[in-house]
């Protein structure tokens, strides 16, 4: 059994995809997804489970001890951003890649090696050598710059030498943020 958490599946990404695409999957795999990403609704705790219906149904009659059912506004809410059309999701993205834009500026400043092309909202980006570890790179811009940057460690020992920014901030904490480093190097 594979359980593929898919949520960035439609951000800065021109051809999205599920696991449950591929031939045969369906007997093997069961997908997640999360309106928290796509539809920016982060904190309602609304998402779909795709997959066999007999794994849907082994699910279901484990989740239906562990809940009651959502606030009914939150349902409407979700029916209502799942009818938005390819231009919704084009507005969005074109959001997401001018942010991504200003990370790869501020990456770019702070010596790290990364993918310009990443997927999702969030760019991962390897700390430069002169770097002990991400944790060593985030602290020095926060306590020189006072801006910060999360450290990929916190996420684990594989993210220990890397760094993780969010496309979450408006492009002007980007500039501010960029000139702030600037301003310390």
């Amino acid at each position: 059994m594979i359980c593929h958490d898919n949520p960035y599946s439609f951000i800065l990404n021109e051809k999205p995809m599920s696991l449950l695409s591929a031939s045969g999957a369906k007997d093997t795999v069961i997908e997640l997804n999360s309106l928290s990403k796509s539809q920016n609704m982060a904190g309602w705790r609304v998402g779909m489970l795709a997959g066999a219906k007999d794994r849907i149904d082994e699910v279901l009659r484990f989740k239906s001890n562990m809940d009651s059912g959502m606030f009914l506004p939150v349902q409407l809410a979700a029916a209502k951003a799942l009818t938005l059309g390819k231009d919704w999701y084009d507005s969005v993205n074109a959001v997401y890649r001018r942010r991504r834009q200003k990370a790869a500026e501020l990456l770019t400043l702070l010596n790290c090696s990364f993918d310009r092309d990443q997927a999702g909202m969030f760019v991962w980006a390897k700390v430069p050598a002169t770097a002990e570890s991400g944790f060593a790179l985030s602290d020095q811009v926060l306590y020189g710059a006072n801006v910060f940057i999360t450290p990929g460690g916190i996420f684990g020992k594989a993210g220990e030498s890397y760094i993780r920014v969010s496309l979450c901030s408006t492009e002007e904490k980007f500039a501010e943020s960029i000139e702030r480093i600037s301003k310390n190097k």
